[in-house]
């Protein structure tokens, strides 16, 4: 089963949390046992699995991000969006979650977030799942 969800972004960078929102799509379908697989069909945006209970973490991320591939105007690009492209290359576009008893297996302090490198826009977060037979 294949949906896509919508993510507004109103910053260049952020991390969405979208845990919630993939909660909900979980209970929806009923998937009590399987996978879940979240990609992003965008070339300056990610999808990523970490701390979700301390706010600095995300800005720290993006932080660390950006010592990594700061947005400077050496890249040969020609759009100035190549420290987004660095990025998305960096965190990836797909994450794998096993859904056990109707519950993502996740830590304690973990949550899903998507990137935005590139923003503010309106991006597509796909969720495919399947159920263990």
């Amino acid at each position: 089963m294949l949906k896509m969800i919508k993510v507004k972004s109103v910053k260049r960078e952020e991390l969405i949390n979208v845990t919630s929102e993939i909660k909900k799509y979980i209970a929806k379908i009923d998937l009590n046992h399987g996978k879940i697989t979240l990609f992003v069909p965008h070339t300056t945006a990610a999808v990523t699995i970490n701390e979700n209970a301390d706010p600095d973490v995300p800005h720290d991320i993006i932080f660390g991000l950006g010592k990594i591939a700061p947005n400077v105007s050496a890249y040969h690009h020609a759009e100035g969006n190549s420290d987004a492209h660095i990025k998305s290359t960096l965190v990836g576009c797909s994450q794998d979650i096993l859904v056990e008893n109707g519950q993502m297996v996740l830590g304690t302090w973990q949550g899903i977030f998507f990137c935005e490198f590139d923003g503010p826009r309106t991006r597509k977060l796909y969720i495919y799942s399947s159920e263990e037979r």
